[in-house]
């Protein structure tokens, strides 16, 4: 029996009709931009594993790095302890982000970094005795599946099941070209309700919307709403974060800069799960006390784990490499390329390229489901194809490992015009 059909035996897998998937291929081995199946199958990994490896896989300086670790500490709570590799990682953190972040709360996943910031600014405010019950979001936002997470998220299906047992949101459009004013005017309608705690946002790009983009300028003078009416910001930069924009984080676009950073995904390098949530100092004192009751009681058992910091310490390490740097202008480069080539296609609607994101939208006489046949057809194509790609809908899109190789590249663009021939 393979491992593919002993996976079926147990295993239930994310995002996944069981009753209609196909069979998932059992990966043995990653190197680099690659992977191989059990049956010796290779695949260029373009969305670099639910873009958590950017320096590819079975990188060689992370595995030392976590090695070192785990002969030194594995781990130790950090409810009553601290530890080096926390201390450090704190430390390279805020030389890389920006100067308005202070403080540092450990957590394990993407979707937790973004519940804790909401949780934090609902309890800030409660700790001050005002009332203020809502969040502000975007319009088909994704920030996670835990429920603070999920109810600033805007794709409904994933939260139609949850309606009425989630926090109350305040939906505004995506500023994307054109939108700018109505959704700028939205915003301002939320902030004079004085309901508000936080706005949350994906900067500069929806990730599960399809690589939706929108401009800097716009989001910096929402920020700056925001900050006239004591509503706080929150940066999901799960996916943006450690360069995939261009820059080491969405951020350093902004002049405005948030009040939270969200940070998951690339942290250690696609080897352990790792989330951190930033704040100002301002919320930080919003919870400095006598009163035990006003501290923020959140926690989890592998909170600010020693390996996973020495693992995101070697990652930070590769990221701030000219090397690297000049891989990621080089993706950037090669994607620009592809978009001049690509864009007047008959088959193509739009293209949109930042750092080392590039998305293609495909004509279509109705609109596509977020997991239709039609999203089917074109994965299943790719993987037949040696291509790991998740299309959204009719977007497709590259976020591939900073260190693949432009004739990888090269063979990902060609697939991709392929399966434009078939659609």
């Amino acid at each position: 029996m393979t491992l593919s059909e002993r996976d079926k035996k147990h295993n239930w897998h994310p995002y996944t009709q069981h009753k209609t998937a196909q069979f998932h291929p059992a990966i043995v081995k990653g190197k680099d931009a690659l992977l191989w199946d059990e049956n010796g199958k290779e695949y260029i990994d373009a969305i670099a594993s639910w873009w958590v490896n950017p320096y590819g896989h079975s990188n060689q300086v992370i595995a030392d790095a976590i090695y070192k670790q785990l002969t030194t500490l594995e781990h130790v709570l950090f409810g009553g302890f601290t530890h080096e590799p926390a201390v450090l990682l704190s430390e390279k953190l805020m030389e890389i982000l920006p100067n308005n972040q202070k403080k540092i709360f450990y957590s394990d996943n993407g979707s937790t970094a973004v519940e804790i910031a909401i949780k934090a600014t609902l309890q800030f405010f409660y700790n001050k005795g005002e009332k203020r019950t809502k969040i502000i979001a975007f319009e088909n936002a994704f920030h996670g599946d835990t429920f603070g997470a999920m109810a600033a998220s805007g794709i409904t299906f994933f939260t139609e099941a949850f309606k009425g047992s989630l926090i109350d949101v305040i939906r505004i459009p995506v500023p994307t070209k054109g939108s700018e004013t109505q959704s700028i005017q939205t915003l301002k309608n939320a902030l004079a309700t004085n309901e508000c705690a936080a706005f949350v946002f994906e900067p500069l790009v929806q990730g599960a919307a399809g690589m939706v983009m929108y401009d800097a300028a716009v989001l910096d003078s929402m920020i700056a709403l925001c900050k006239e009416n004591t509503v706080f910001t929150i940066a999901d930069e799960v996916m943006t974060g450690f360069g995939k924009t261009g820059k080491n984080f969405a951020c350093d676009y902004l002049n405005n800069k948030p009040d939270m950073m969200c940070l998951s995904k690339a942290l250690t390098g696609g080897t352990i799960p790792m989330a951190i949530t930033t704040f100002t100092q301002e919320i930080f004192d919003g919870f400095w006390d006598d009163d035990v009751n006003k501290a923020l009681f959140h926690g989890h058992t592998f909170t600010a784990n020693p390996t996973g910091c020495a693992a995101a310490l070697a990652s930070i390490a590769l990221l701030q490499k000219a090397e690297m740097q000049n891989n990621i202008q080089r993706i950037n480069q090669q994607h620009l390329k592809f978009q001049e080539q690509i864009k007047m296609h008959p088959k193509v609607k739009t293209t949109r390229v930042l750092g080392v994101i590039f998305a293609l939208e495909i004509k279509r006489e109705t609109e596509e489901s977020y997991y239709g046949d039609f999203r089917n057809k074109l994965y299943n194509f790719f993987i037949d194809n040696g291509i790991i790609l998740r299309p959204v809908g009719n977007i497709v899109y590259i976020l591939p490992p900073y260190i693949i190789s432009d004739t990888q590249l090269e063979k990902v663009y060609k697939t991709i015009e392929k399966a434009l021939e078939i659609v």
